[in-house]
């Protein structure tokens, strides 16, 4: 999925900035939750962006008591709530440091679903969910949150779930 209205000329680097999942020994279900500087005018603007969100993320997470260990993708890990709680904290970094989310700063995920999905369900947030539950949670996200770009939203092989997954994000 990528979806949103943000047209560019420029590419558009996705920074990692948590990790769960493989990625990461925390309780987090998705394995990378990335923030992409749209309102850059360069790359190294975006660059600069993305490493003042992460430093601010960082002032965030041990402001929370959080840990500041990072994933084998160079993400922050620390043991959340709720994979929902990662983005509102990813959000709150882009704010202090002075960006605007979905304007300046857009969030893609990689969930790497195969990961948590068995035996035709996904094992996510402590629920066994089935596709239609599953496609919901990201759409719920989505709304809720400035995603533009979800790789790996379902598992590499449920097919259904990748067409309903495509019918409701695109």
């Amino acid at each position: 999925y990528i979806g949103g209205t943000h047209a560019r000329t420029l590419p558009v680097p996705m920074m990692n900035v948590v990790n769960g999942g493989q990625h990461a020994d925390n309780n987090v279900d998705i394995q990378e939750f990335m923030i992409m500087p749209l309102g850059a005018a360069s790359f190294s603007k975006a660059l600069q962006m993305g490493s003042e969100i992460f430093h601010n993320l960082k002032g965030v997470l041990r402001s929370k008591g959080l840990a500041t260990s990072v994933g084998d993708e160079g993400g922050f890990a620390p043991d959340l709530q709720s994979n929902a709680e990662a983005l509102d904290i990813i959000l709150q970094a882009v704010e202090q440091a002075g960006y605007k989310a979905g304007e300046d700063v857009a969030l893609a995920l990689d969930p790497a679903s195969s990961e948590y999905y068995r035996e035709g369900h996904y094992q996510f947030e402590g629920k066994a969910l089935d596709a239609d539950a599953m496609v919901e949670y990201f759409v719920q996200l989505v709304d809720r949150y400035p995603i533009i770009s979800i790789e790996d939203g379902m598992a590499e092989d449920d097919w259904d779930g990748w067409k309903k997954l495509t019918d409701r994000l695109g």
